[in-house]
């Protein structure tokens, strides 16, 4: 590798971000409206707080369907304590956590503020322009 290659330079930043007092299924719409499987969640300082995933909308379905219960808000179905890369992260820290777990794309924070998101496709882009 010629270059050390942080995080900040393959992070998407045109993020689509959900807020947690969004009706789920509205964020379902926006989840299929913008053909994307997650989005972040952040409050109204832009602090990251959570993910919604397609895994965690399978429970909104559970719950029709099992319980009769229709609705809510997106911080009832979020993932909470979401791990996150850092913008000056470096791609090999960010395969790293990619190998070692079963996740698809990470926030990424700048600052302690969301910057963007990082994919394994991202990294793999990094790869090809690198080596």
């Amino acid at each position: 590798m010629s270059r050390v290659a942080k995080v900040r330079h393959y992070m998407a930043t045109d993020l689509v971000t959900l807020r947690p007092e969004t009706e789920i299924l509205r964020a379902v719409r926006t989840l299929l409206a913008n053909d994307i499987g997650a989005a972040p969640v952040v409050d109204g300082a832009g602090n990251l707080v959570g993910i919604l995933t397609e895994r965690d909308c399978m429970r909104v379905v559970l719950n029709a369907g099992y319980h009769s219960e229709y609705g809510g808000r997106v911080a009832e179905f979020m993932s909470e304590g979401v791990e996150t890369l850092d913008a000056e992260d470096s791609i090999v820290d960010a395969a790293k956590l990619f190998f070692g777990q079963n996740f698809r794309r990470y926030p990424v924070l700048d600052d302690g503020q969301l910057a963007g998101q990082i994919s394994r496709r991202d990294v793999m882009r990094a790869l090809e322009e690198l080596w």
